[in-house]
Formats: structure tokens, sequence, C-alpha cells
């Protein structure tokens, strides 16, 4: 590691909270007892000799699990959804290098790895993949960090891609830093510029891609990015590239370090801010991939919200998206803790199962599960938990909408609300803590009839800060707290009607 970049790393960990003791975190979240208590964990076996670190997640046509592993092979299970799990393992496919996403399309299965997305066949029919097309090795990879995370097909038979810098700080190979598409014919097609070290591609309800990133330099903490299309999404290290992206029009300037998104955003017409961010160790640590809840109902009263696992803290999260000005925004919620390995990778079953795989590593990433790799279902019960389901922006405030009604003469007390904003420096260093901190004003509480909503109308809203809500004081009519109290929202635009 360079001397200079050593020195930021200290100099900011020096300022950086450490990673609280379970019992901490649980009080933050709740507890993993009571998330139980409507979404179960259910451990689905791995036979002994397998040496299954789960990367990619994916399910077949013929509703198997498919499985990419850290050492490159792919398996296909049989029987992982089953009540209680009766897993057959088979193993498809082997040769390729740390698999962190898959997506079946037409016949074939295509994988992402370090260097190369690659379209594997089993052109005979015996089961074992026997044809390994590339479709694309269009970028630079030499070193340990370099990785490359990638969607679902998007409707048009693309697979994007999000590839991560050199030693996580700098650009010294093509494309590092990027985002680019791979199109069904395997032309790769640049993006935009900005990332770091992403940790999972997806879209959300609208189509709309978007890249999970993790906390470092430019980065205050991780957050959910937009992948727009010539943005430039906050790391200026893979502004080097853009000579080699036709059709992409390199940014005037970069960023100042040691400023506010809200100034440079106005400074660097092309700066798209983080859509949702992840304030650190609250609400993750090194979050990785996630997966849009399609279930129609199968998985509870969360259908069209992003599921995301974290890597450190052994955990899976909420989020949602909206459109407000032209820009996306959103918020983060907890879900369940309490997994046993780190997670990399979600996945929706047929039968509406979140299934969550993940692996520890000798790479000195702390990791809060203690089983060196696992792959687990959380399970959805029936029973409707008393959530927060989301949060959506008003030009004078927020609407709290809710999975079952409050308690409304609780709810129309505007002291129920305690909601404080904050945001990061924009800089060079690594991480950032959290500043330019306020209480929010709420002036009105409204609850709908039903109480199923609940309209907070504020003296103002702090734009491109975090607002930090805590609902602790809210319950439903028989007296029930919430699961979890917390949510967080990003105000990157104010509604202007």
């Amino acid at each position: 590691m360079k001397l200079p970049v050593l020195l930021i790393l200290l100099q900011t960990l020096a300022a950086m909270p450490l990673l609280r003791a379970d019992e901490d975190l649980g009080a933050m979240w709740g507890t993993a007892a009571a998330e139980a208590k409507y979404y179960p964990i259910v451990n689905i076996p791995i036979p002994t000799g397998v040496p299954m670190r789960p990367g990619g997640l994916e399910v077949l046509p013929d509703g198997r699990l498919a499985v990419g592993t850290r050492r490159g092979d792919i398996y296909f299970i049989k029987g992982a959804f089953e009540t209680p799990p009766k897993p057959e393992f088979h193993l498809f496919a082997s040769g390729q290098d740390e698999i962190f996403s898959l997506s079946w399309k037409d016949g074939a299965m295509t994988s992402t790895s370090w260097g190369e997305v690659t379209r594997i066949s089993d052109t005979d029919g015996d089961g074992v993949a026997d044809r390994f097309d590339t479709l694309t090795s269009n970028w630079g990879y030499a070193e340990g960090h370099e990785f490359a995370f990638a969607s679902k097909h998007d409707p048009q038979g693309n697979i994007w891609v999000a590839l991560g810098l050199s030693g996580s700080y700098e650009s010294h190979n093509l494309f590092r830093g990027w985002a680019v598409k791979v199109t069904p014919q395997g032309k790769m097609i640049p993006v935009c510029s900005g990332l770091r070290s992403p940790g999972g591609v997806g879209a959300n309800a609208q189509g709309a891609m978007f890249a999970i990133e993790s906390q470092g330099p430019w980065n205050g903490c991780c957050s959910l990015k937009h992948l727009k299309e010539g943005g430039f999404v906050g790391h200026p290290a893979s502004y080097n590239w853009y000579p080699f992206a036709p059709g992409v029009k390199a940014p005037e300037l970069k960023p100042n370090t040691g400023s506010r998104m809200s100034v440079e955003k106005k400074r660097v017409k092309e700066l798209v801010p983080p859509a949702v961010k992840f304030p650190y160790i609250k609400m993750g640590r090194s979050i990785s991939g996630f997966r849009l809840n399609t279930t129609g109902g199968k998985f509870g009263p969360f259908d069209n919200q992003l599921f995301l696992g974290d890597y450190s803290l052994s955990l899976v999260m909420r989020a949602t998206t909206e459109l407000v000005n032209g820009v996306w925004q959103g918020a983060c919620y907890p879900f369940r803790e309490g997994l046993a390995t780190g997670i990399m990778n979600v996945e929706f079953s047929p039968k509406g199962q979140l299934v969550a795989g993940g692996f520890t590593t000798s790479r000195q990433w702390p990791v809060r599960g203690t089983e060196p790799f696992a792959l687990q279902r959380i399970d959805w019960n029936g029973v409707v938990p008393f959530e927060i389901r989301e949060i959506n922006i008003r030009k004078d405030g927020f609407l709290i909408t809710f999975t079952k009604p409050v308690d409304k003469q609780v709810a129309a007390k505007a002291d129920a609300y305690n909601i404080t904003t904050y945001t990061h420096i924009y800089h060079g260093a690594y991480g950032s803590p959290e500043v330019d901190q306020t209480t929010a004003q709420v002036t009105h509480a409204v609850p709908a009839a039903d109480g199923l909503s609940v309209m907070v109308r504020l003296a103002g809203i702090m734009e491109d800060h975090i607002h930090d809500f805590d609902l602790s004081r809210i319950t439903a009519p028989d007296g029930q707290r919430l699961v979890h109290s917390k949510a967080y929202y990003t105000v990157n635009e104010i509604p202007k009607n």
C-alpha cells in the first residue's frame, strides 16, 4: 500500500466507530428472536466435502437452485426449497474464478467472474456443461480487489457489470471503476464511471439499474447508486478511461475533496448522488448482492422492495426507491439479522423464500457470522409483522406507511416522531463521520382514517441529508410495538409539488 493511502486510511479509521458488539447491534435492530416470530431462518445442508462458498445465485426453469462459488464451480441443487430442505447437489460446471453473479436465459447460464462474462451451456444434454463462450473480457484485471458483479438479464437481454477499482483506491486497469453492459451478442458498452468497490447489481421495480457501493474513499458510507448512462457516481479514479468509451462524454470537472455532495453535484453536472445511503454499522458495513421482491405477497407485506445482504454483519436489509425531480432516492430499513456467515448474495425462490448464501475469508475482512460458509433460507410464516412498510417524501414532510394500523391517538402526536438529519464529508479519505447534524421539527402528524399511514409534516426538509427516523413511540391499537422502529431516508431532492 502506498504511504499517502496508508496515512489517509489510518486517519479516517481513527475517526470511525468500531464494530459494535452483538448486543448493541441487536438493540438498534430489535432482536433476532423478535424477527424469527415472522421470518424464521432455515439451513440448507451442504454435504461434507462440497467446497460450497456461495457467490452467485439463480433459480432454474425446472425449480432447482443454481449456486456459483468462490472457487469457480456451479452447482445445481434439487430440493433446496422443500420444507424441510432435502438438497441434492449436482456439479454442472467448473473452471471459472470467483463467481458472484449468475443469470439463466435461453437454455444457458451466464456467469460473471473477475475477468469475463461467460455463457455456459450443456449441448449434449448429459447435465454437465460442455461449452463455454466468452461474451466479453473487454476490461482489465490484474489483482485481488478487482471484483466484478453483474445483474440478471435486462428486458433487452443485456447483462450489466460493475467493476471494482484496483486495490479499492485507484484504477490501473481498463474500465476499473466503471459500470458496463454486455449485449447478447457480446458487445461491451460503457455506461458510467465513478464506482469504487461495488457488491451487487440489479433493477428496481421501475426497471432502473443500480449497484451497491461500499464505504471508502469518496464514499462516506455504503450506498445504492443509480447507474445512469453517461453519469459519474462519485469516485474520480476512473476518469482515465473516458478516451476508451466512445459516446460517453467526460465531465469537465472533478469533485473537490473535503466538500459536500450538495456542493459538488452543482459543480460537476454529471455527478449522480447515491439514491439510498446506509448509515455505517447502523445499516450495514459491507453490503453485497440484492434482489427485487416480486413474489406477489408470498414473502409478506414488502412487494416491490429491494432486499440486500451484508457481508460483514451477516444480515439482510430492505430498501425502497422513488423518482423525485428526475433523481432517484429512497429509504432503508432493518429486516433480519442472525445469519450464519458473511452474505454474498440473495435470491427469491418460486415459493417466495429468500435464499442467502456466502462465506468468510482470510482476507482480514471481519464477519459477524461464525460459519466458514453457509446456504440458508429466510421463510415467511404467514404472520404479518408490525413494521414500517415504506417512507415516501412529500414537499412538506414524509408519508410513513405501516404494515398494520397504528394507534391513531399516539400517531397524531408530533412528539411521537424523533427525526434527526446528517450527511457525510465528500472526500478522498476513507469513509466519513456523520456531520452537519440537525433535528427536524415536526409540526403536524395526521394519521389516515384506516391507521395504515401517517403524514408527518416538518418545518423544513434538509436536502442532501439522511433523515434518521426513530419511531419507537409508535404503537398498534393493542399496544404492540414495531419490530423495527428505525428507518433512514436519503433526501437528494425535495418535491416541487
